[in-house]
């Protein structure tokens, strides 16, 4: 596999809201917002979201490495 991979994803979702509220769920996650998570698990619980597209929406965004990576011999 090289640099430039020439192989595109097409996978759109079926619900293009729920995988919206999956990138923001996960974001929240990566920043550690809790009150957004605990905000969107609460719309999930409700049972109107489509899941699958809630996990594509999630992955599309955990796929993607953080900006700054975290540094080992941090001094507290």
């Amino acid at each position: 596999m090289g640099l430039f991979n020439r192989k595109q994803n097409n996978d759109i979702p079926a619900d293009p809201a729920a995988a919206e509220l999956g990138r923001e769920y996960a974001i929240a996650k990566r920043h550690g917002d809790r009150k957004t998570v605990r905000r969107i698990t609460r719309e999930l619980s409700n049972g109107t979201t489509n899941i699958d597209a809630f996990e594509a929406g999630q992955r599309a965004y955990d796929e993607i490495p953080p900006a700054y990576p975290t540094r080992r011999n941090r001094r507290r």
